[in-house]
């Protein structure tokens, strides 16, 4: 079963979403929903997805989950948000749990001006309680994140982590390191995993072609290998440099040259192995 590992929904009549602020952003400004979307997984054969959280709320969360239970089994999965630092977020995490198919949590670390806030004890202590829930981890960081990321998916080895848009490569600019090889030193670590996706945007949205992208997707398939990296569309948020078919095709052109057992796994086989996926 192929799957979609990254995708998001919003609707702006219900909750806004604050980020999306400014006229790069304006094509995305509106609600995207599922009817929406359905069409273009269908196009491509995909037959389960990962909803994931684009605000910091519990409403949203809860929203996404009475959405994925809704979805006939497409939505197999969603990661939510949920506060790190709250000391009742075990209680949080089992109530979540009850409402769907609650596979992960993330927040938006990437917005946190400390580089180092995945160091704050506080947050090091809601990351252990998300894997005690069994629960996956996704790690939205940039790349001046990434040491603090590094360290704590080494300190919480019973934690598993899935880093969200390959680390968000400087591709844009064309620089390679110190992403290359912060992204290697991580990969070393058997408890983390790496979502394809995110990438076009991160090369610029009118200006990108595949060669800008490729050689950072290959990087990602050699330092975790196939069993550990997972295709996401990123969608809509992707629409802002191209279609759904577009980053699709990007992904295929990555995985060409594994077999074919090694494509399953990028294509849905890792995600429906690390989230848990009900096939």
């Amino acid at each position: 079963m192929r799957v979609d590992a990254h995708h998001h929904l919003w609707d702006l009549s219900r909750r806004p979403q604050p980020w999306i602020a400014g006229e790069a952003l304006a094509p995305i400004d509106r609600t995207f929903e599922l009817a929406e979307l359905r069409p273009l997984l269908a196009e491509h054969g995909i037959g389960a997805t990962v909803l994931v959280q684009s605000s910091s709320s519990l409403e949203e969360t809860r929203e996404l989950l009475a959405l994925a239970r809704e979805s006939g089994g497409l939505v197999a999965g969603v990661v939510g948000w949920a506060d790190l630092t709250d000391p009742a977020l075990p209680d949080v995490l089992a109530d979540l749990a009850a409402r769907g198919p609650l596979a992960g949590i993330r927040h938006q670390v990437q917005d946190e001006p400390d580089a180092r806030w995945l160091d704050r004890p506080d947050v090091r202590a809601g990351l252990a309680a998300v894997g005690a829930a069994g629960l996956v981890y996704d790690l939205l960081v940039t790349p001046e994140q990434t040491e603090a990321a590094i360290a704590a998916v080494r300190d919480l080895p019973e934690v598993r982590f899935v880093l969200d848009h390959a680390g968000k490569p400087p591709i844009a600019s064309g620089a390679w390191q110190p992403w290359a090889d912060r992204l290697t030193e991580l990969a070393a670590l058997p408890n983390v995993w790496c979502k394809l996706s995110g990438l076009i945007t991160e090369a610029g949205f009118d200006t990108w072609r595949p060669q800008d992208v490729l050689p950072y997707a290959r990087h990602v398939l050699d330092a975790f290998t196939p069993a550990r990296v997972l295709f996401g569309s990123d969608w809509p948020v992707c629409t802002l440099a191209g279609r759904y078919a577009d980053v699709f095709a990007l992904a295929e052109q990555a995985v060409a040259a594994l077999s074919p057992a090694e494509q399953e796994a990028v294509l849905g086989g890792t995600a429906s192995e690390v989230y848990g996926l009900k096939r």
